[in-house]
């Protein structure tokens, strides 16, 4: 029972940061740097929702329908680390994730809030 109110809690997480997630100054002075072969590419977390990273621009979008939740920028704090400034769409909110890459199909993330989450590369194709 343990292992599946875990389960439960962070499939709650991931889909309630999905929906929260949200952009920061989109337009303003913020400095992006996007890295050939980084991160680049299409993301999915546990709940299928899907992540972009595409020249330091950021958006989420659901699996089914292909409705935009976030977007937001990115940009390197350095070769470990990415932050992600991001606009809920959902909701109108603005948060932070710093995702630490883990592998070049791995990602985990912890939200402003504390949640925490993981992308893993999505195949291409």
């Amino acid at each position: 029972m343990k292992r599946f109110g875990s389960a439960a809690t962070l499939a709650v997480v991931s889909i309630a940061l999905a929906a929260c997630q949200s952009a920061g100054p989109l337009g303003g002075n913020v400095p992006v740097v996007a890295r050939g072969g980084g991160i680049e590419g299409n993301w999915v977390d546990a709940n299928g929702i899907t992540s972009s990273f595409n020249s330091g621009v950021f958006v989420t979008r659901t699996t089914d329908t292909n409705e935009k939740l976030a977007e937001g920028n990115y940009r390197y704090e350095n070769p470990q680390l990415v932050a992600i400034d991001m606009r809920s769409l959902v909701r109108g909110t603005t948060s932070r994730v710093n995702c630490a890459v883990v592998s070049p199909s791995q990602l985990n993330c912890t939200s402003s809030a504390g949640s925490q989450f993981t992308l893993t590369r999505r195949a291409a194709g």
